[in-house]
């Protein structure tokens, strides 16, 4: 890694491609209001790397010297978020634009009270520069200046982009334990924009993957939903694969690698998922983590039903399906509204595919809030395996015409819980299972028993 200089590399809007008809109106709003009431501000981050790689942002980050209260009272449409990591989102109508304080490196005792883990707190205010060197790779590091439109570098991150190489910034051990979200990122970023990765941060992720089992899981499922909806899932599954992290993060999937028709199946299913991600068509989050059980459910179900010499019964099919949701539910800290969907997604896939429906059963079963889910796997399943066309179509027609009447997914049924098509009502649901009612014995006792 080369050393970094006191001075960064200052491109001028001559040396670099970016131009400001390619940046978000909303985004070129919030930067001019801060450098004219007196503030830095910098475009930061992934829309200046992908605006220097010819790319489409999908979002626009800002950072600025101005503190959160700052930014807050010069912008009515805004609100502060975050503890760990407290920024502004200033909301325009169809985009948020995130306004973060420039950082330093956090004081001691932030990272878990060692000299390295997982930060705890990362809400100390300091310069542009010091705000460079806390971020998580060089090629997200550079920074925009509305001033005078040019490119502030001072990583390295320039020589990177133009290397196509993923690096951290600094000592790869420390940065990566400090956050171990970013060894799934850096597999993400290598994925989505077909870099390679520096051979330092290559070997720091193969020695710390164990770390990732103490990020917060809420963030790690975040991360998962991210890579999977990328476009480029099927690469960056890879790259998490060769560096150690799939057995750690997705034992389920790493367990599909080259066993037999699943593991094939798994290896086609993801590129399926990507070029559907790329051509625009919307995936719901049960889908995408359905993608990541299906082939080895289906081996499962292959499984025992060789040995059985006979189909499962719905019910038999239905605890499969809890089996192999349940340690990826447990691990990811799925809440109960989302295990329930992708219970729903799977379960009701397996519906799908059972032959002899009637017309009017299928048109019903079209209604069940679970069943787009289902026959996106289908269609996923269909395109990627080249079976099962024939039994899709039906269910295509159906889709096609409900869509065409204008008529959403009907509320599941309790008929069809019992059936074990659904699952059980996530936290929340307006629907409650019936209560005994209790003979009242000693009067105020119960009755405390049931406010409590």
């Amino acid at each position: 890694m080369s050393e970094a200089t006191p001075e960064p590399r200052i491109l001028a809007r001559s040396e670099h491609p970016i131009s400001r008809k390619d940046i978000s109106p909303h985004a070129l709003k919030v930067l001019y209001r801060l450098h004219q009431r007196g503030f830095k501000a910098h475009m930061v981050g992934g829309s200046v790397r992908d605006l220097m790689l010819g790319r489409r942002p999908k979002d626009f980050d800002v950072a600025t010297d101005a503190g959160p209260q700052e930014i807050r009272r010069l912008f009515r449409n805004s609100r502060i978020i975050g503890r760990r990591f407290r920024l502004v989102h200033v909301v325009f109508e169809g985009e948020v634009v995130e306004v973060s304080t420039f950082r330093s490196a956090p004081e001691p005792g932030e990272a878990n009270g060692a000299e390295t883990g997982p930060i705890t707190s990362d809400n100390t205010w300091g310069t542009a520069r010091e705000d460079a060197f806390r971020r998580d790779f060089t090629i997200n590091a550079l920074f925009y200046d509305i001033e005078d439109f040019s490119v502030i570098d001072w990583v390295g991150g320039v020589e990177d982009l133009r290397r196509r190489v993923l690096r951290v910034i600094g000592d790869p051990d420390v940065r990566l334990q400090e956050d171990p979200v970013r060894m799934m990122r850096a597999c993400e970023y290598a994925g989505r924009l077909g870099f390679g990765i520096d051979a330092a941060t290559q070997e720091a992720i193969h020695r710390h993957r164990q770390k990732l089992e103490l990020a917060s899981p809420v963030r790690v499922t975040e991360e998962v939903l991210q890579l999977l909806r990328c476009g480029s899932a099927g690469a960056a599954v890879q790259w998490l694969l060769e560096l150690g992290l799939l057995e750690v993060l997705l034992p389920e999937a790493y367990a599909m690698i080259g066993r037999g028709p699943g593991g094939a199946d798994f290896g086609r299913l993801l590129p399926t998922t990507d070029r559907q991600v790329v051509a625009g068509r919307p995936l719901s989050d049960a889908t995408l983590l359905a993608v990541l059980l299906l082939p080895k459910l289906l081996q499962r179900r292959d499984d025992v039903e060789a040995i059985d010499q006979r189909p499962m019964s719905r019910a038999a099919l239905r605890q499969l399906v809890d089996e192999t949701v349940a340690p990826l539910a447990a691990r990811l800290a799925l809440s109960r509204a989302r295990a329930t969907q992708l219970t729903q997604a799977l379960v009701a896939f397996q519906r799908l595919v059972e032959p002899g429906w009637k017309p009017r059963g299928r048109q019903q079963f079209a209604h069940r809030p679970y069943f787009d889910d289902a026959l996106a796997l289908f269609e996923l399943m269909a395109e990627a395996t080249g079976e099962g066309r024939d039994a899709l179509q039906p269910w295509q027609a159906v889709a096609a015409a409900r869509r065409e009447r204008g008529e959403g997914p009907a509320q599941e049924p309790a008929e069809e819980v019992a059936a074990g098509v659904g699952a059980v009502p996530a936290a929340g649901d307006a629907r409650r299972r019936r209560r005994r009612r209790r003979r009242r014995r000693g009067g105020t006792g119960a009755a405390a028993r049931d406010a409590g």
